[in-house]
């Protein structure tokens, strides 16, 4: 609905809607009033994407409904407040904290790069609501820069806790695809592992990239090809990172097991900043201070739409055919690096017996050369046709077409009999 249209509604007989606050691919955040304790909140009014099924977004509100239950008990100062979820007009709603504050998508389309000093405080905050999330049970999976709310005193606050949590359950597609923002979507979930934690660090880094540098650590243009960069590449150059650059390329390490984890990233953090000036701050400018970087993704009122063009927050799905195409290219991949490492290796073991045996060579001897690989041994030429070799084929063919052509006029003179005998019956009659 548009604005005007919803400025007024009563929703759940409790919230009253007094604007918008922003949009993104998974709806709208409406500014609204509780009634009840006179409080004012941010109303999220859950649309799910266009291109899932009916059963698909039947199961996707169930799931939301059930977890935006689970994420009301998450209590941390830099996590949004899930207050209540109603059910109106068929989707969910979720009544949420209202924060005083811009996502760092906006903050970013708007502005540019933050510096690096600043983007390490916005990771200090969302490293501790993602590790009361996770004490908690709940795994976010959709941290991005959308997702993500910057005050203007740079404190931060990871929102959209009930609705993303939901995005990778199995449960959710019938055809067992994926839903996701393939920037920020770690390698696991797109060669179809469980995402656990060590998936939303990833995705942490991606964001505070996005954040520090101004642009996408892997952006192809298309999904799948962005997809398969995040699995297979590793992240664009970093230009404006600095001290930041050794965690990030620790959260985005491709194995899981392997990756930074929140002690070790916050540590890394905080020894960053350790070493930055002090008193230096950085405030985010006002909304309307100045013209928005003019990519298309920032709305006539201010609201950023979803994946523009330098922050690919739009939300893709990717089918099982997707996937199953991506593990099969990831194969070959692997086959052609295992070939290629096998012959590295094989040239390497060559140059070392080669040195070990001038190595062994007697003083003033020249070293035997090294055994050559045996070429396989190429075909007999064919022979020229010489005329009595001419005249011995043509006496075989001979042997072969004359037996076959006798063979056929047999069977035609039968046939012609046979046609003769029936004519003279059918006369007869």
């Amino acid at each position: 609905m548009s604005a005007e249209a919803g400025t007024g509604r009563l929703v759940a007989g409790r919230y009253v809607v007094d604007g918008v606050l922003g949009r993104g691919g998974m709806g709208v955040v409406w500014s609204a009033t509780d009634q009840v304790l006179g409080r004012s909140v941010a109303l999220k009014e859950v649309d799910f994407p266009a291109h899932l099924s009916t059963e698909e977004r039947d199961a996707l509100r169930r799931r939301t409904l059930r977890e935006a239950r689970v994420a009301a008990r998450l209590e941390h100062p830099c996590a949004t407040s899930v207050y209540d979820v109603v059910e109106e007009d068929g989707r969910p709603w979720l009544v949420m904290e209202r924060v005083d504050a811009r996502s760092l998508q906006e903050v970013v389309h708007r502005h540019g790069p933050l510096p690096w000093a600043t983007v390490a405080r916005i990771g200090l905050d969302v490293l501790g609501a993602l590790e009361a999330a996770h004490a908690a049970g709940i795994v976010h999976r959709d941290v991005k820069p959308a997702n993500v709310l910057v005050g203007r005193d740079c404190t931060a606050h990871l929102t959209d806790f009930g609705i993303a949590v939901t995005t990778d359950d199995p449960s959710i597609t019938t055809t067992g695809a994926i839903i996701g923002s393939p920037s920020y979507m770690a390698p696991e979930r797109a060669r179809g592992e469980e995402a656990g934690r060590a998936a939303d660090l990833w995705s942490l880094g991606a964001t505070l990239y996005t954040a520090v540098e101004g642009r996408l650590a892997f952006e192809r243009g298309e999904p799948m090809s962005t997809l398969y960069a995040v699995v297979t590449e590793e992240p664009a150059p970093m230009e404006r990172a600095g001290p930041l650059e050794p965690v990030l390329r620790g959260l985005l390490t491709k194995d899981p097991a392997a990756r930074m984890d929140v002690p070790a990233a916050r540590a890394a953090l905080e020894r960053a900043l350790s070493g930055s000036p002090l008193g230096t701050t950085w405030t985010p400018p006002d909304t309307d201070d100045g013209p928005a970087r003019d990519d298309g993704s920032v709305r006539e009122d201010g609201s950023v739409r979803e994946g523009g063009a330098t922050l690919g927050g739009r939300v893709e799905r990717f089918d099982a055919d997707d996937l199953r195409a991506l593990a099969s290219l990831l194969g070959t991949v692997a086959r052609d690096a295992r070939d290629q490492a096998r012959h590295l290796a094989e040239r390497h073991r060559e140059r070392k017996e080669r040195r070990a045996a001038r190595a062994a060579a007697p003083p003033g001897r020249k070293a035997p050369p090294a055994p050559a690989r045996k070429a396989p041994p190429a075909p007999a030429p064919t022979p020229p046709r010489t005329p009595a070799r001419a005249r011995r084929l043509r006496f075989k063919r001979r042997w072969v077409v004359v037996p076959v052509v006798l063979v056929v006029l047999a069977v035609l003179g039968a046939l012609a009999g046979v046609a003769a005998l029936v004519a003279a019956a059918l006369g007869a009659l």
